[in-house]
């Protein structure tokens, strides 16, 4: 067969080792190829035992089979370009090594594939490259040299690992321009302030910034991506807006390289053992629906069958299909408390962490749930912060999922439900640092019209002089213009108690702090018992002043 291929066949297999893990789709657009010879070609490099495909989903891209090139394949294409074998797994990214890491990366690489794609449509051929260090996922340069720096900062990554990322791609050799690819709008804003210059208030370079679920399901010509400035752009005009030229950053090739081996079927079919199936492939044989469920129980450790069916808005038996997976995989685990609680075993931890490029160790020391080294409770700090104020954390976990449910049949999108670590604000007060931390933070959305908000349970706020402590922090954060730079908005603020009575004081005290600082708060509170009858989006809500009776649903307060 190496003797016998046709110029696209070569071209195909140079690609792919260029790119592993690309669909056919994807091939199609960077090959410059028509859909038809792609396939054909493709179909008979596999009959050949060339290259092979895996299966992959995620819950953003529908399900496809990813190409890569077999043991057959990395020599053929050796033997087309007379290269040695060696020599080629040093150039390309076609190594032991780095099957593993994209294997692990494969969701993330997914997306990038497809923005990769579409820059391909504006102009052809795109050099790729794939960074295994560096703060850039990959770069791209185009026809005319132009050097693009594409970064993806995951779900589960931390702000502060992240703006170490961006701040090391500033000091390194510089793109013509960054493409910042974030997973929802309050990070997105907050990346655009991690790469403005403090002194100039510009970027280092040009910077453009766009939703994950954008880039995986728009194209070239729609205006996802904003710059530093806000401005909504598409990627054309991005480009367009661009430095000339720009340096690529290098890293230095593996010094040992081996051939993998060809996948065996049986350990991506889920027929075999699974606690036995390697770390990498994972991200083949998980569902979307399985890796939608991990997210959720990385978001909200600690959480019932019936909350995460709540939050996926699928039925009970089918949440219990995904959990039996996850946990005949090692990646969840359940515990008897109050009652039936699912979290993320080290594996699970690991799995997400390898995808979002961020340190395994710092995640496990935050979010493990073994048991300590003293025997006793989870050695993860913030596991076990929410498993000491369980009936907390459960309240907020039957909100959020109430939400979830609720939402969809008034025709409104849950955009965003952050968890309490990514719900925390951090901002400056009369010079010194000040910080907000509620139980949770999310935006909805209707024909247009968004609503932010924050949420806070509280079941210990019975005096005025604690409620007045509660307010404190809303009062600063709102008395400056971070609320509106942060979100875009000025979110609502709910507060929940167990107490019926409770919300009626804590709304007079509201009103008396936000006259007497003069700082308003678009306050409303409720308690437990209306909410389990109205639901979250119900007629449940009372607002300062007037009688303290129900306002209007939260769905139509403006």
């Amino acid at each position: 067969m190496t003797r016998t291929l046709s110029q696209g066949q070569a071209d195909l297999l140079r690609l792919l080792a260029q790119m592993p893990f690309l669909d056919r789709l994807e091939m199609a657009a960077l090959a410059g190829m028509s859909r038809g010879g792609v396939y054909e070609a493709a179909d008979r490099l596999e009959d050949a035992g060339l290259i092979d495909s895996v299966p992959h989903g995620t819950p953003l891209l529908a399900s496809t089979r990813r190409c890569y090139l077999t043991e057959r394949g990395v020599e053929a294409l050796a033997l087309a370009e007379a290269r040695p074998v060696g020599r080629l797994l040093r150039e390309y990214p076609l190594s032991l090594r780095w099957r593993r890491t994209l294997l692990e990366r494969l969701d993330a690489a997914a997306v990038i594939y497809r923005l990769t794609s579409a820059l391909a449509d504006l102009d052809h051929p795109v050099d790729f490259r794939w960074s295994r260090a560096l703060p850039q996922d990959a770069t791209v340069t185009l026809s005319d040299g132009l050097v693009l720096a594409i970064v993806r900062q995951g779900l589960t990554a931390e702000r502060a690992g992240f703006a170490k990322r961006l701040w090391r791609l500033a000091q390194g050799p510089r793109p013509g321009a960054v493409l910042v690819i974030v997973p929802e709008e309050v990070r997105l804003r907050q990346a655009v302030a991690l790469l403005r210059d403090a002194r100039t208030g510009a970027s280092p370079v040009p910077a453009f910034f766009a939703l994950e679920r954008h880039v995986a399901a728009d194209g070239a010509a729609d205006p996802i991506w904003r710059s530093s400035a806000g401005a909504a752009l598409s990627l054309d005009e991005a480009v367009g807006r661009a430095n000339t030229g720009g340096m690529v950053a290098a890293e230095p090739p593996l010094v040992r390289v081996s051939i993998p081996r060809d996948i065996n079927p049986g350990d991506i079919d889920g027929s075999g053992e699974g606690e036995y199936t390697p770390d990498h492939l994972l991200s083949v044989l998980l569902r979307p629906a399985e890796k939608r469920a991990l997210d959720l129980l990385a978001d909200w450790p600690w959480l019932t069958r019936n909350d995460l069916a709540g939050l996926l808005d699928v039925s009970l038996p089918r949440v219990s299909q995904f959990t039996v997976a996850l946990e005949r995989l090692g990646l969840a685990t359940g515990f008897q408390l109050d009652a039936r609680r699912l979290a993320l075993t080290d594996r699970g931890l690991k799995l997400l962490a390898r995808r979002d490029r961020v340190s395994t160790g710092e995640a496990r020391q935050r979010w493990s749930v073994n048991t300590g080294n003293d025997g006793e409770g989870v050695s993860g700090r913030r596991s076990r912060q929410l498993l000491r104020d369980l009936e907390h954390t459960a309240a907020v976990h039957r909100f959020v999922a109430a939400l979830n449910r609720q939402a969809r049949g008034l025709g409104w999108n849950v955009e965003q439900l952050d968890p309490p670590h990514r719900a925390s604000r951090y901002f400056r007060h009369y010079g010194g640092p000040r910080s907000l931390h509620p139980d949770a933070f999310g935006i909805l959305r209707r024909n247009g019209v968004l609503r932010p908000f924050f949420l806070e349970y509280e079941r210990r706020a019975v005096r005025p002089a604690t409620m007045a402590q509660r307010l404190a922090p809303y009062l600063r954060y709102y008395s400056s213009h971070r609320p509106a730079d942060d979100h875009g908005h000025r979110p609502l603020v709910l507060v929940v108690f167990d107490d019926p009575v409770a919300p009626a004081h804590f709304l007079e005290v509201a009103r008396r702090e936000m006259l007497r600082l003069r700082v308003p708060l678009p306050l409303l509170a409720s308690h437990r018992e209306l909410l389990e009858r109205q639901g979250p989006l119900g007629p449940a809500w009372l607002a300062p002043g007037g009688d303290f009776q129900p306002v209007e649903p939260l769905h139509r307060y403006q």
